[in-house]
């Protein structure tokens, strides 16, 4: 028999909020039209986009017309990172981003490099967390126009220090831009940055759609062609329908956010102590404390991560990784490499709103012993 199904890959995608699947199925009767018509149907639309854009400003705390929609997180973080420098091309053509960047911001960097600008990597811990020691002295250099932060490591949980990073950003008037893809709608927002993106389908909105907020007085310029869509932010008209329950689903995560966190971090607590515990040569990564309330990440020696990925799937649980073991990379996490800890047999376990103490406790009582058989299928035994 195949096992009952347990999700516990949330970081990548929540599962759809309830509240975003009433939403967009009520938005498919209303939300086809182009908003930027003048007709009947098409100034529906366009209320339901104000709207939608009040209500996903709202939880943010910024002005609505600071914000757009885009078609994804990644071109969100696309934007952000070109755009910055574009905007600023006349101070410098620097940047400056932390070691762990998503790859979307480090694709970005390198675009910027390859076009003749630089870009400096600043390290963090072992815990994943950024050296503002060396962060100060980057963003202080001559001719930076933009400096990156992500606010929560999307791999080990860590959270970043921004409001410190912005000081010192701040310091050398250089902008910060800031990656919230998970923690918008699961933790407060971090202050001090001047851009800003997230991704719904983090939040258990749909997939396709992305935030791009620019703080009003940002010298920012679009990287993309000429287009009168979301200001001229992003090119093309926005998904409606997805948009209308991104932002319904956004609001929602964000009210229960305190109480969520509150209920899945002492099951994050559980997950590090016992598989520290109970399985031998396994390394738990990120800070113990200052982390996201749903994300848990661990390395086991020994072990093949895309086997163990498998077998945990075959036992019904659905897990990611960000170790060598993908198949769609073949190399070891770079986050896991800038903080110098262990990226074999890499699984990263992220919690959601429907995530049950009986879904752990079968996680953590199956573990152990699918580790165990994978190392003596690879000749390693009495550990």
């Amino acid at each position: 028999m195949i096992p009952s199904s347990v999700y516990l890959d949330a970081a990548t995608a929540a599962p759809l909020h309830p509240v975003a699947r009433q939403a967009l199925l009520a938005a498919l009767d209303d939300g086809w039209a182009d908003p930027d018509r003048l007709y009947s149907a098409a100034r529906r639309a366009r209320q339901l986009l104000d709207a939608a854009r009040e209500a996903a400003a709202e939880p943010l705390g910024v002005r609505p017309d600071e914000l757009s929609f885009t078609a994804s997180g990644t071109t969100a973080a696309h934007s952000a990172v070109l755009g910055g420098l574009v905007g600023r091309r006349r101070f410098g053509t620097g940047l400056v981003h932390s070691a762990i960047e998503h790859s979307a911001v480090l694709h970005a960097a390198q675009r910027h490099v390859a076009g003749g600008g630089t870009a400096t990597e600043v390290p963090v811990d072992r815990l994943g967390r950024l050296d503002l020691d060396a962060w100060a002295a980057a963003v202080a250099a001559p001719g930076v126009a933009l400096a990156a932060l992500i606010a929560a490591s999307h791999e080990v949980g860590t959270v970043q220090p921004v409001p410190a990073a912005a000081a010192a950003c701040a310091a050398g008037g250089v902008p910060l831009y800031v990656d919230a893809a998970q923690s918008v709608g699961r933790v407060p927002v971090p202050e001090g940055w001047s851009v800003l993106t997230a991704s719904a389908r983090k939040w258990g909105g749909p997939p396709g759609v992305g935030l791009l907020v620019v703080r009003k007085g940002t010298r920012w310029e679009s990287p993309w062609p000429a287009d009168e869509h979301e200001s001229g932010r992003t090119p093309g008209t926005v998904n409606l329908p997805a948009v209308v329950a991104a932002a319904a689903s956004l609001r929602a995560a964000a009210a229960d956010a305190a109480a969520q966190a509150a209920r899945l971090a002492p099951l994050v607590d559980r997950i590090r102590s016992r598989v520290a515990a109970q399985v031998p040569d396994v390394e738990v990564v990120g800070d113990p404390d200052d982390r996201l309330p749903h994300l848990v990440t661990f390395s086991c020696l020994y072990v093949d991560g895309e086997a163990l990925l498998h077998a945990l799937d075959r036992r019904g649980f659905a897990v990611s990784s960000g170790s060598s073991c993908t198949s769609s990379t073949l190399r070891p996490s770079h986050v896991l490499e800038a903080m110098g800890v262990l990226s074999h047999g890499n699984v990263r376990v992220s919690l959601h709103s429907g995530t049950t103490d009986a879904d752990v406790e079968r996680f953590l009582a199956e573990l152990p012993g699918i580790v165990a058989d994978l190392r003596a299928e690879a000749g390693v035994v009495g550990l």
